[in-house]
């Protein structure tokens, strides 16, 4: 199998000797005759075919073979009619059963081998792993696994035009195989070959297009690799015009070569604190663009900075020097300068040891200005997906979480206050930060509760993202779940929310709003609280009840009503008549989720005095939506209200709410007029008028 046009043919050939085969085995003699003729024509090709290329081997077929051709006895053949057939398949079938047995033995050993090349890439031994992965495929030609895990190890060794002519070899076995794809980008990618890289990756959302997130990230790594190779050119094309100008005027100092005289003198060990700080402060502010950012990053300035060994006792907070702090200071202000808008500078920082330790300890310093220069480093990531993901992937995120809190309890600053919240709101984006901050989760809300419980000296800005952030966390269903069913939370919503409505925290008060309608989805042990309290709000500020209708408040309310036994329902039905009683909006939104008004029609017959009272009222105000009034018809909605409107006086606000909504639903459609008159209604109606008025 030298080529693929090589093996199409053996396929074929194969093909056309099964067919013959299975017609010399017919018991038809037209068929078995017509066989024998076409056998002996395809084998007198063949021969003509090995003459040619100087090959002498001759099989024909006959099917009349004499005395001397006909096998003794005990010889293994029969000597009656068909025999010479009946051997054939015999023949056929034993070697097809050694062949297999073959294959599978085979199999077995590139399996075998396969797991000896997987374990020695997992161990970052790549030679041993191609190596393995070589021998299997010795074994087994066309084992697709062998082919892909090679071109990965080959594309860790650098060898990518290797790798590439695998990843061919295994689109040859399948030509859907999105590994092959995925490497074959990568190592287009090592060749600098961005054209090809994004076909690689394209063709997969052709295959799978589910894949599209996966997709979105390696044209992502393309498109960055591709910008950085440009960066760099533009750097060294600055670089190389800079020793030119140089070479004719020795004493012109420009920015780049200050840049680098720089560097060059940050290099020297041993140095004092003091040496190092103003150095890196020039640095600073050398770098102004994104060439500086690049010839930074081209001259090893990273290795330069991150492996002195004074710089790192002062980030780790090791060091007692007078200048300690101002170094750190001076650091942080240098990473912020050189990786602002620069993503390959970004990640290259993030691959240091000390870097990452020391931005998560460095939120707990001694010194307000380091926290603060931390933190504002901390937002340039986390306010783009790739710093985010940078942060998430590098960074020890719970005690990251345990000190960004601590921060905020003790900053006294409502700026820093404001940046440390901002950096969480961000991260609570990322669905890998939620999922590993459950466990946690306590070290998050707690700081919130007493946030929100104290409100003196803490503005509204402040306030917001506290909120969003628990909204943003909430996403995730395990951390709903256990706000939702945390006393100590609900009891901190209620407080703030009584005290923002006296201080007219509108910008904090809806987004608080919000966040209770979605969480009583979950019934938690406040939530009657949670309800009684929108009840009382929402009468006092039609601003509150749209903006809690916006937020799905009747969804909520009705889910709510719809579980029978909830010692809830008397709030929720009262919030839900002042949202349909305000809110055309409102209405509208419970026609269409409660078909019929089942649920109010049941709180009406069931409920109490209170409850069915207000059930009444609401569905006197969803009758005024067009259509509602028809599809009531067919109900024991006039029965209901009769009922109601015909009890005791002593019950006046249900009596008074049966009868207007009476008068609404016959207003509403005329029909309704019948079933009234049907039941000696009027009567009552009419009795009822001084209150309708």
């Amino acid at each position: 199998m030298e080529d693929i046009k090589g093996f199409d043919n053996f396929l074929k050939n194969v093909d056309e000797i099964s067919e013959l085969v299975k017609e010399l085995s017919s018991a038809d003699t037209t068929s078995h005759a017509g066989a024998v003729e076409r056998a002996d024509s395809w084998l007198e090709a063949s021969k003509r075919k090995e003459c040619q290329t100087g090959a002498v081997n001759r099989t024909v077929i006959n099917s009349n073979p004499s005395a001397a051709e006909v096998p003794a006895a005990g010889t293994g053949f029969s000597s009656g009619p068909g025999s010479s057939q009946e051997a054939f398949m015999g023949i056929l079938e034993k070697d097809a059963e050694e062949r297999s047995k073959r294959r599978r033995s085979k199999e077995e050993k590139a399996k075998v081998l396969k797991t000896r090349g997987n374990t020695a890439f997992s161990q970052g031994d790549y030679e041993a792993a191609v190596q393995f992965y070589t021998e299997g495929l010795q074994q087994l030609r066309d084992m697709l696994e062998l082919y892909t895990n090679r071109a990965q190890a080959l594309i860790r060794l650098q060898k990518y035009a290797e790798a590439i002519t695998d990843c061919e070899w295994a689109l040859k076995c399948n030509e859907k195989s999105v590994k092959a794809y995925v490497h074959m980008g990568r190592a287009r990618l090592g060749l600098h070959d961005y054209a090809k890289a994004r076909e690689c990756y394209e063709k997969i959302l052709e295959i799978a297009p589910e894949r599209a997130a996966m997709v979105k990230e390696y044209l992502s790594q393309v498109e960055s690799a591709e910008r950085r190779e440009c960066e760099e050119r533009r750097a060294w094309e600055e670089c190389q015009k800079v020793q030119e100008e140089a070479k004719s005027m020795a004493t012109a100092a420009t920015v780049t070569g200050g840049l680098l005289e720089i560097l060059q003198k940050l290099g020297r060990p041993d140095e004092m604190s003091l040496y190092y700080c103003g150095g890196v402060e020039l640095l600073s502010h050398a770098i102004t663009d994104c060439t500086g950012q690049t010839i930074f990053r081209l001259h090893n300035g990273f290795s330069v900075i991150n492996d002195n060994n004074t710089i790192a006792r002062c980030l780790l907070q090791k060091s007692q020097e007078p200048c300690a702090v101002d170094l750190c200071l001076a650091v942080l202000k240098l990473w912020k300068v050189v990786c602002q808008g620069n993503e390959t500078n970004q990640q290259l920082l993030m691959e240091w040891a000390c870097v990452r330790e020391s931005l998560v300890c460095l939120l707990v310093s001694s010194s307000v200005a380091v926290r603060r220069e931390c933190v504002t480093l901390l937002i340039l990531y986390s306010h783009t997906p790739h710093g985010r993901s940078l942060l998430t992937d590098n960074l020890d995120l719970h005690t990251l979480v345990e000190h960004l809190m601590k921060c905020l309890l003790s900053a006294g600053e409502s700026a820093q206050d404001t940046m440390v919240l901002s950096v969480l709101e961000s991260l609570a984006q990322e669905k890998k930060f939620c999922q590993q901050i459950r466990e946690d989760l306590s070290s998050i809300v707690s700081p919130f509760t007493c946030i929100l419980r104290s409100t003196s000296g803490q503005n509204q800005r402040m306030l917001s993202l506290s909120i969003s952030v628990i909204g943003r966390l909430i996403h995730d269903d395990v951390i709903r779940k256990t706000v939702s069913s945390s006393h100590e939370c609900w009891e901190a919503f209620l407080v703030a929310m009584e005290q923002w409505i006296s201080r007219e925290y509108r910008d904090a008060l809806y987004p608080l709003l919000g966040l209770m309608i979605n969480l009583s989805s979950d019934h938690s042990p406040a939530i009657q609280r949670a309800v009684g309290l929108l009840s009382r709000l929402l009468p006092q500020s039609p601003a509150a009840l749209e903006a809690a209708v916006q937020f799905g408040v009747v969804k909520k309310l009705l889910k709510i009503l719809k579980a029978p036994g909830q010692d809830s329902t008397k709030y929720s039905i009262r919030a839900l008549a002042q949202c349909t009683a305000g809110s055309l909006d409102a209405r509208q939104q419970l026609a269409s989720m409660d078909r019929r008004l089942q649920v109010l029609r049941r709180l009406v017959c069931e409920g109490d005095e209170s409850v069915a009272g207000n059930a009444a009222l609401c569905l006197g105000h969803c009758v005024s939506v067009p259509g509602v009034a028809r599809g009531l018809l067919e109900t024991d909605c006039i029965l209901l209200l009769l009922r109601h409107a015909a009890a005791d006086a002593n019950a006046d606000a249900l009596q008074r709410n049966a009868a207007i909504a009476l008068a609404r639903l016959c207003q509403a459609d005329p029909q309704h007029m019948v079933r009234l008159r049907e039941l000696h209604g009027l009567g009552i109606l009419h009795s009822c008028m001084k209150l309708i008025a």
